[in-house]
């Protein structure tokens, strides 16, 4: 906590309607000042897309408190894997998210979701600068992914963190879900009010 994240660029990708075809879509660079400068967010990161724990409960948990998370000082809120653009969007589709097909009002969108947006660290960059990555060779033959975590960033820093297990572990056999949940997200912003 009090730690100023890095300004990292994410490869996202966009909708672009003078693209022809059924995937009018293409690259855009988006940073971390881009979506956390000046704003107030919440940040959580898990270590794979349509991971059981991650399609089951944390993106889910999230996506249906999305506006209460909103109503209690929050701008926005993000999911970030180290997975690819290709891969976050489809994970998002399977997931039943609501795409927005057509607000330019967020960096990431159009194209993205309409309620948790989805940051795609397939080069791990962001996990590598924050300190969260995790090598999973062993035990799930993920190689190099982000530990599961939540955070709310304020205009850059580091406000509050909750890290699964107490601290990435490497190679670990479980994969913790105990902090890093919807629930314990809005009691504390809940708490932060007062």
């Amino acid at each position: 906590e009090g730690f100023v994240i890095p300004n990292i660029t994410f490869k996202a990708r966009v909708r672009d309607e003078s693209i022809p075809g059924p995937n009018p879509f293409t690259w855009k660079d988006v940073t971390t000042y881009d979506l956390f400068k000046g704003k107030r967010v919440v940040l959580f990161a898990l270590p794979g897309a349509f991971t059981p724990t991650c399609s089951s409960t944390h993106v889910p948990g999230y996506n249906s408190k999305y506006d209460e998370i909103l109503g209690l000082g929050i701008d926005e809120v993000y999911c970030l894997s180290v997975n690819d653009a290709f891969v976050m969007r489809q994970w998002g589709i399977h997931l039943g998210l609501e795409t927005d097909e057509s607000s330019t009002t967020n960096p990431l969108n159009p194209g993205n979701f309409k309620k948790v947006k989805f940051i795609p660290d397939g080069a791990v960059n962001f996990t590598r600068a924050l300190g969260y990555t995790t090598k999973w060779d062993e035990n799930r033959g993920f190689g190099e992914r982000s530990w599961r975590y939540s955070a709310v960033i304020n205009d850059l820093v580091i406000e509050k963190i909750f890290v699964e297990g107490g601290g990435v572990v490497q190679d670990s056999g479980p994969d913790p879900f105990e902090v890093s949940d919807a629930d314990t997200m809005v009691a504390y912003l809940n708490s932060a009010k007062k």
